[in-house]
C-alpha cells in the first residue's frame, strides 16, 4: 500500500498541513492512525478526490443513438449499410458538437476550419465540449469546390471570378464547416460577403444547393467533390482538401453503434464507395486526431 504521511498529503492535494490534520479529526478525509501518526493512503485519496469532482451536466447520461454535425455522403451511406442503428440529424458541423455536448447525440461530424492557422476541428471540440474524455477521430479528407452548371456555362474557375463574372452564389448556413471555409477563402480573395451576387435562400444540405443550381435559383456554391457527381453538375477544384472527423465520448468509441461502422470500412464495398463519390481520401480513417 502506498502510505503518504500528513506533509506529503497536504503537497499532494496543495493544501495546508494543518487543514489536512484538522480534516482527519473531523473525519472528513480517509486516514489512518498508526504508533500515533496519521497516515494516507493514495488510493483511497485518489477514490475520494473522484468522488467530489463536479462532473459536467450530463456526464454519467447514455446519449441517444443519433449522429448528428455535418452532411457527409460517404458517411451517410455507410451509416445505414453497416447496421450502427444511428439514426440521422445533420444540421452542420457547429450544430453538431452542441448536440453532442448536451447529450443528445452519440456522435458529431465536423470539418470546422479555424483560419488563423489553417488548422482543423480540435480548437472547435476544445471550445464546445464540457467532457473530459473526448476523443475525435479522422473520417476522411474531402475535396473542397465550387459546384456549378453542367457544363461551366459561365466558366469560373475560382474564387475571383464570383465578381469578373457576376454569378448568383448560394451560401451554407451559418455555422456550417463550409460556411466558415468560404468565408475564409472570399477573405483570402480580398473580398466582402456585399461584394457577392449572394442569393436569398440558404442551401442546408449540399443537395439543396445542387438543387438550386439545377433549377437556375442560384449559379454556384461551395460544395465536396461527391455533390458534384451524385447532382449531375460540374466541380471547380480550388485545391482545398478538408479535415472530416467524428467525435465522440471515450467510452461510445467502444460501443457496437462506432465499432459496426469501423468494421464496415474495411470492406471493398466501402472503399468502392468512396472512389465511386470522388474527392475523398479516405486513408486515414480512424486516426485519432484529439485525445482529451
Amino acid at each position: 500500500m502506498n502510505l503518504m504521511t500528513t506533509a506529503e498529503v497536504a503537497d499532494y492535494l496543495r493544501l495546508k498541513e494543518r487543514t489536512v490534520y484538522e480534516m482527519a479529526t473531523k473525519r472528513q478525509i480517509p486516514c489512518t492512525r498508526a504508533t500515533g501518526k496519521l497516515l494516507f493512503s493514495r488510493r483511497l485519496i485518489d477514490r475520494w478526490i473522484e468522488a467530489r469532482t463536479e462532473l459536467p451536466t450530463g456526464y454519467d447520461h447514455t446519449p441517444p443513438p443519433i449522429y448528428a454535425g455535418s452532411s457527409d455522403p460517404l458517411l451517410e451511406w455507410a451509416l445505414r449499410e453497416s447496421g450502427s442503428g444511428l439514426a440521422l440529424l445533420t444540421s452542420g458541423s457547429r450544430s453538431g458538437l452542441q448536440t453532442l455536448a448536451r447529450g443528445e447525440a452519440t456522435m458529431a461530424g465536423v470539418h470546422l476550419l479555424e483560419p488563423e492557422d489553417e488548422s482543423y476541428n480540435v480548437a472547435a471540440v476544445r471550445r464546445e465540449m464540457p467532457y473530459p474524455d473526448v476523443v475525435a477521430i479522422r473520417w476522411a479528407q474531402r475535396e473542397q469546390g465550387l459546384l456549378v452548371a453542367a457544363g461551366n456555362p459561365l466558366e469560373i474557375s475560382g474564387i475571383e471570378d464570383l465578381i469578373s463574372r457576376p454569378s448568383k452564389v448560394a451560401l451554407r448556413p451559418q455555422g456550417s464547416g463550409t460556411y466558415t471555409l468560404f468565408h475564409a477563402l472570399i477573405e483570402r480573395a480580398d473580398l466582402r460577403p456585399s461584394d457577392l451576387a449572394l442569393v436569398e435562400r440558404t442551401a442546408q444540405t449540399e443537395a439543396d444547393l445542387a438543387t438550386m443550381i439545377v433549377e437556375g435559383e442560384a449559379d454556384c456554391g461551395l460544395a465536396i467533390r461527391a455533390a458534384a457527381r451524385r447532382g449531375g453538375l460540374a466541380f471547380v477544384s480550388l485545391g482545398i482538401h478538408e479535415q472530416f472527423d467524428l467525435v465522440m465520448r471515450r467510452r461510445d468509441y467502444f460501443e457496437p453503434p462506432l465499432q459496426r461502422l469501423l468494421a464496415f470500412t474495411r470492406t471493398d464495398a466501402f472503399h468502392r464507395r468512396a472512389k465511386s463519390l470522388g474527392g475523398y481520401d479516405v486513408s486515414g480513417l480512424g486516426t485519432v486526431t484529439f485525445n482529451g
